[in-house]
Order: C-alpha cells, then sequence, then structure tokens
C-alpha cells in the first residue's frame, strides 16, 4: 500500500474541518488502510486523515505496547468528558520533534463508525483518551500546539519554518 504524506505544522490545511463520511465503503476503506500503513511507518499511535490532506472524519488509533490493535474511528464524536482533567505530555507527527504538556478530560466516552458502518460507542481513559482528544481535534482543524502559550507557538512556528528552509 502507498504511504501518505503527513502535512507539517504550520501548513493551512492541517486547520481545514474535515467533513462527515457519507458512506462507509471500499473507497473509505482503503483511505483506513493507507492511514494505517502511514501511522505504523511513521511511526505514531493516531493519525487523522485530515493530517494526510483527506478531510473527512476518519480517524486510526493504536496506542496498544505492540502496535498490532488497529482502532478505526469514523465520524467520531466525543459524547461525554469527565469534568476531571490531566497533564499529559502530546507530540504529533505534524509536528516533528516537538512535544510539551496539554491538559484535557480525563476521560471521554466516543461515538463512532468502524470500518464496516457499524456504530460503536468506547469509554476511554488514560493514553486512549488523550490520543482520541488529540485526533479529533485535527479533525477539527486544530493541531495540538494549539492548546500551548501563543509564545510557545510562536518559537514551535519557527523552528519549523526553519528546519524545512534548511532541508531545501
Amino acid at each position: 500500500m502507498a504511504l501518505l504524506t503527513i502535512l507539517k505544522y504550520p501548513d493551512p490545511r492541517l486547520h481545514t474541518v474535515a467533513k462527515p463520511v457519507a458512506v462507509v465503503d471500499d473507497r473509505v476503506r482503503s483511505i483506513v488502510r493507507q492511514l494505517a500503513d502511514t501511522m505504523y511507518d511513521a511511526p505514531g499511535i493516531g493519525l487523522a486523515a485530515t493530517q494526510c490532506d483527506i478531510h473527512e472524519r476518519i480517524v486510526v488509533v493504536d496506542v496498544s505496547e505492540t502496535m498490532n490493535e488497529l482502532r478505526v474511528f469514523i465520524n467520531p464524536e466525543i459524547v461525554q468528558a469527565s469534568l476531571d482533567s490531566k497533564r499529559w505530555e502530546e507530540g504529533c507527527l505534524s509536528v516533528p520533534g516537538v512535544f510539551d504538556e496539554v491538559e484535557r478530560p480525563d476521560r471521554v466516552t466516543v461515538r463512532a463508525l468502524d470500518e464496516f458502518g457499524q456504530s460503536f460507542t468506547v469509554e476511554a481513559d488514560g493514553l486512549l483518551a488523550v490520543c482520541l482528544q488529540h485526533e479529533l481535534d485535527h479533525l477539527n482543524g486544530r493541531v495540538f500546539v494549539q492548546h500551548l502559550s501563543r509564545l510557545k507557538q510562536t518559537r514551535i512556528r519557527g523552528k519549523l519554518l526553519k528546519a524545512e528552509r534548511e532541508l531545501v
């Protein structure tokens, strides 16, 4: 399977709000496979279609130790979030080499469709909860650095733009 290109922050396409998937069909399953291959190759624990310039509400996640428990979320939505929150260090395949703490609800309930169009609900805590919130942010056009201070955002943008210029 061909790997997809992961957009890098501050690419403006990362701020596109993804559209719902109308029908879960072979085309969507093909996107899921490409996202999964790209995520595992990167390597990462989650990838939203938006990060690959596909602006549909599709997310793949694998937070297992062995990286062999792929979870697919199509049209995911958070239906409940805990009032208590926790700070986690996050990174992102679209923001390479940058890690910082973000405060998010400790537990979330997410409703979605699987790769066969079947509806399911998952109650998540810990790393899975953080990963799902992070990836759903992408579908809503938001990158994790937007949870940080303006100063940190400016420094990160400058660092990544400088690294990009040095590659040319």
